[in-house]
């Protein structure tokens, strides 16, 4: 029976999971993925997972939020008055795409509303999964060796 090895192309189909079991990527949405082992294509663990998979074979993994879309940092969480959003409605869980300055460069960046009051709003530049466990359920169905 063939395994994944280092080097070989595969293709999984998998699930993500949250700690509390909630789905929040699958590949029944996105189709199948395709890698090659050893090209830092996917995240490291879920790298690993596959290596020694059989066609057919399904295994579960968890992810540490450092790995994934890195810890929560602190600093990302700001403050900024009310009146930066005149006239537009906003509310706690809205997703809003910001202005940032990196490098000398303007991008527009996601961040979400965490708090509104009269005089602030409060917005967290965080990767919503940031810092947080997850569990990968992957499925290998193809295997392509180097």
């Amino acid at each position: 029976m063939q395994r994944v090895k280092e080097n070989d192309s595969v293709t999984v189909v998998y699930d993500g999971l949250l700690d509390n079991g909630e789905l929040f990527e699958s590949s029944a949405d996105t189709g199948p993925l395709q890698f090659t082992l050893g090209s830092n294509s996917v995240l490291p663990s879920f790298e690993e997972a596959v290596l020694g998979m059989a066609v057919g074979e399904t295994k579960t993994v968890e992810v540490n939020g450092e790995e994934t879309f890195g810890a929560r940092r602190p600093e990302l969480i700001q403050t900024v008055d009310r009146a930066t959003f005149a006239g537009k409605e906003i509310q706690p869980g809205m997703v809003l795409g910001m202005q940032m300055e990196k490098d000398g460069a303007s991008h527009q960046v996601p961040a979400m509303v965490t708090a509104v009051d009269d005089a602030t709003v409060t917005i967290d530049f965080n990767h919503p999964l940031a810092g947080q466990k997850l569990t990968y359920r992957i499925t290998v169905k193809e295997i392509r060796q180097a």
